[in-house]
This record gives C-alpha cells, sequence and structure tokens, in this order.
C-alpha cells in the first residue's frame, strides 16, 4: 500500500480534525490561562521549564489518542486478514507500516506544542530540554503496539473508543494518588514539574518509558512466527522479563515522593560582574541586561546603611535567587540570594524592590525572631523591631515597601492593625528627626528592646 492509500484510510487522518483541535484549545487557552503572552516572555526563560509545562496538558490526550487509533488499525488488519494475504512478510513490518500514521498523530500532539511554545518564548532547544518529548514519544510507540494487538483481540466499534478513555481516565487518575506514588511516576504524565535552572534526571524519564515498553515488548513477541513450542518459549521469556522490568520501575518509583522524581540543578547559564560584590544574575532570566545597575544599586543600600550606623557586612558574592535551585541555600554574611532577575524584571519592582531585597537580607538583629506573628509567644516585640526595620528603610527610600508588607501582614493577626502600624511610624519617624549620631544609637537600642521582649515571651 502506497503513502497515499495509506493516508487516504487511515483513521489519523479523519480524526485529525478532533486532536488538532484539542492541541489548538489547550495551547492558546489553557496554557495562557495563568499567564499571558506578555507575561511568559517578559522572563525568567528556561527552555526544560517551557518544554515541560507545554508538553504537560497534553500526556492523556496523546496516549488515549494513540491507543484509540491503533486498536482501530488493528481491528482492520484483522477484519481485512492482512497478514494471511502475505504470510511471508514480517508481521512487524506490516504493523509498523499500518501504525506509523498512528503514531504519528501521537507524536504531533505532542511535537506541535513544544514547537510552538518554543517559537513563542523564542528559546533554542536542547539536549535536556527535548528529552521528556522523546520519552514520551517513545511512550507513544508502545500505546500503539499495544492498541493494535487489543484490535486484534476485541470488536474495534467497540474497543477503540473504550480503550481511548480507559487510558485518559487511569492517565488523568495517576496524579490524585498518594499512596502508593508509584502509579504518579509511571504513568507516562511527569509528576515532577522543573524549576528554573533545572533538567530531568535519567531515572525520571526511564522509569515511565521503561514501564509501558517492557509491557508493549511482551506483547509484541506474540506476533512472532515460528514453532508452537519455539513462540511460548518466547513469549514465557518476554513475559517474565516485562514482569520484572515493570517491577523494578515500580521498586524506583516507590522511593520517591510526590511530584519529586529526581532533577539535577544549577544548569541555568549566568553573568556576573565586578568584585566585593561579585554580583550574578541568570542570562535568560530577563533583566540581564540591567545586571551593572543592579550591583550598584546593591553597593549603594549598603554603602548608605553603614554609614548610617547599620551593622551590614558588604557581601562577597550576590547571586540570583533563580541560580539557586530547589534544594535553597541560605543567604550567609558573605554570600546571599537575592530575587535580582524576579525584581529587577519588567514586571518587578525594579530598583527599588532591589533595594528593598537588600533591606530584607542585610538588616539583622542580635537575636532570633519568631517566623511568624502566629507563632510567636507574644507580640510585645513588634513595634520596636518594626520600627527599627522602619527607620533602616527610610535610609535607603524603601520605608513606603516595607510599610505596605507590613500593613497586609498586620491585617491579618492584630485586632488593631492600623494602631500598630501609626505606632511603628511614630517611632521611626521621632527617631528620623534626631541628630545623625543619635539616630544610630537609638537604632542600636531598639533593636535592643527588640530582643528583650521576644525573649520575655518566650519565657512566659
Amino acid at each position: 500500500m502506497n503513502l497515499r492509500t495509506r493516508l487516504r484510510t487511515t483513521p489519523a487522518v479523519w480524526t485529525a480534525p478532533i486532536w488538532l483541535g484539542i492541541v489548538a484549545f489547550y495551547y492558546f487557552h489553557a496554557l495562557h490561562l495563568e499567564d499571558s503572552y506578555e507575561e511568559v516572555i517578559a522572563g525568567p526563560l528556561w527552555a526544560p521549564e517551557q518544554v515541560q509545562l507545554a508538553l504537560s496538558y497534553f500526556y492523556v490526550f496523546a496516549y488515549a489518542i494513540t491507543i484509540g487509533l491503533a486498536v482501530w488499525e488493528g481491528g482492520r488488519l484483522k477484519g481485512d486478514g492482512v497478514w494471511q494475504l502475505a504470510p511471508g512478510r514480517s508481521r512487524y513490518r506490516v504493523a509498523a507500516h499500518t501504525l506509523l500514521p498512528v503514531v504519528g498523530a501521537g507524536w504531533l500532539v505532542f511535537a506541535l506544542p513544544v514547537v510552538m511554545r518554543l517559537i513563542e518564548t523564542r528559546l533554542m532547544p536542547t539536549p535536556a530540554a527535548l528529552a521528556p518529548l522523546f520519552m514520551a514519544m517513545g511512550i507513544v510507540c508502545a500505546y500503539a503496539v499495544l492498541g493494535c494487538a487489543l484490535g486484534h483481540l476485541t470488536p474495534r466499534v467497540i474497543s477503540a473508543p473504550l480503550s481511548a478513555v480507559a487510558v485518559f481516565y487511569v492517565i488523568a487518575e495517576t496524579v490524585k494518588m498518594d499512596d502508593p506514588v508509584w502509579p504518579r511516576h509511571s504513568s507516562g504524565q511527569l509528576d515532577t514539574d522543573l524549576a528554573f535552572g533545572e533538567e530531568y534526571g535519567a531515572a525520571t524519564l526511564l522509569v515511565p518509558l521503561l514501564f509501558i515498553v517492557a509491557l508493549a515488548a511482551a506483547v509484541g513477541t506474540w506476533w512472532i512466527r515460528s514453532t508452537r513450542g519455539r513462540q511460548w518459549a518466547i513469549r514465557g521469556a518476554a513475559g517474565a522479563a516485562a514482569v520484572a522490568v515493570m517491577a523494578s520501575c515500580v521498586d524506583v518509583a516507590s522511593g520517591w515522593a510526590i511530584a519529586d522524581g529526581p532533577v539535577s540543578s544549577g544548569h541555568a547559564a549566568a553573568r556576573c560582574t565586578g568584585s566585593a560584590p561579585r554580583v550574578c544574575m541568570a542570562e535568560t532570566g530577563g533583566a540581564v541586561g540591567k545586571l551593572g545597575q543592579v550591583r550598584a544599586e546593591i553597593v549603594e543600600s549598603v554603602t548608605r546603611l553603614r554609614a548610617a550606623g547599620v551593622a551590614v557586612r558588604m557581601p562577597g558574592t550576590v547571586s540570583d535567587s533563580l541560580l539557586n535551585g530547589r534544594d535553597r541555600k541560605r543567604s550567609s554574611d558573605t554570600t546571599w540570594w537575592l530575587p535580582l532577575s524576579r525584581q529587577a524584571g519588567e514586571l518587578g519592582g525594579g530598583m527599588t524592590a532591589i533595594r528593598y531585597a537588600v533591606l530584607r537580607t542585610g538588616v539583622t538583629f542580635p537575636c532570633a525572631f519568631p517566623v511568624s506573628f502566629e507563632s510567636a509567644p507574644s507580640a510585645d516585640y513588634v513595634v520596636n523591631h518594626d520600627a527599627a526595620m522602619l527607620w533602616a528603610a527610610s535610609v535607603i527610600n524603601v520605608d513606603r515597601t516595607y510599610l505596605a508588607w507590613r500593613r497586609g501582614e498586620y491585617g491579618g493577626v492584630f485586632e488593631n492593625p492600623r494602631q500598630v502600624l501609626e505606632k511603628v511610624k511614630e517611632r521611626a519617624g521621632n527617631a528620623l528627626k534626631l541628630p545623625a549620631e543619635q539616630q544610630t544609637t537609638w537604632f542600636h537600642e531598639e533593636q535592643g528592646k527588640a530582643c528583650r521582649l521576644v525573649g520575655q515571651g518566650a519565657k512566659r
């Protein structure tokens, strides 16, 4: 059968308006439901993350469409007696020719949104970025084999739609399972999202691929022509091997947490400038063009705080938090991790936000405070603590930003948030009217009062 005839008769072509419509709808609607086009291209942009996001909507559709079409084609092979008409031809070759349009349809369901996303974001694909696409394409081939075999055994009019619905439902439901967790990781719908600078580990991709390919390979051995005794030996060995591979995949995936398959981080390129501090920003974070301005703002902010008497040490390195990975390293006196790209980007707060990040990271107290108001035994320390921070914020002109943040915090905790805020503003405002030397003394005294009060609250 030539290519034109095959394309004219295959259901992959005459169902194309359905699956192409699904691709178009989910790409242009669902994929942009949370983030508009302007927000997407503003950054940060990381090719593996964007490919993973584009694929996430289409796993269930591609697998369901593939097995449904393959069942139909398998039933047609049996009904038309194709294998019996050419007993000398390889059954695998006949099946491959028949299933080629089906596999092509499944591949297009994945490839089209990936290509469109890369064009939209102007990102160059890398092998690591395309790795989940290749995994999904391999699983499509496995579902085509399984569907073809099912079509030989069941009436295609009934089993084709039922198999598509069953695959869609089973895979979609795996994302809701938390005990056991292995179905989430072996269904072929990747359960682990990528962050900026991350790539999938080999195990994350191989477990779902091998799980379904092993089953498809065992099923495929039933098409081997040989003597009856040898056929059963081959089928038995293939079945045992498939069970062993699938059990190994289950064992490996059972050791992973929910949405936490193996990934590696630190792959994003960075651009750095200066020394003491050496400031680094993500190359594709959306704001690397402002690297020099960001460094100047950090240096000026630290210098002004130190000149005002705040004990801030100039860090040796200031790195973009985009480069930090999911195992977040904490900032130290010598190394700061700040959201440089996010704050300096088009959708961030600009240089004001950079100064505010310096305030939150650089200004410290000689004691520890509760992580939230709710976890504190007493809130007596809040006025002194926040007054001292507001004074420091005024030194680098981020007092409005600090007040806006605290206003939101107070509103959800205190019964009298307005009075607390006014008291903080009053104390900091009175301090700003003092001579410079007295302001420094007041700041350190205010820090000491806050520490004493939080200590007293802990003893109650």
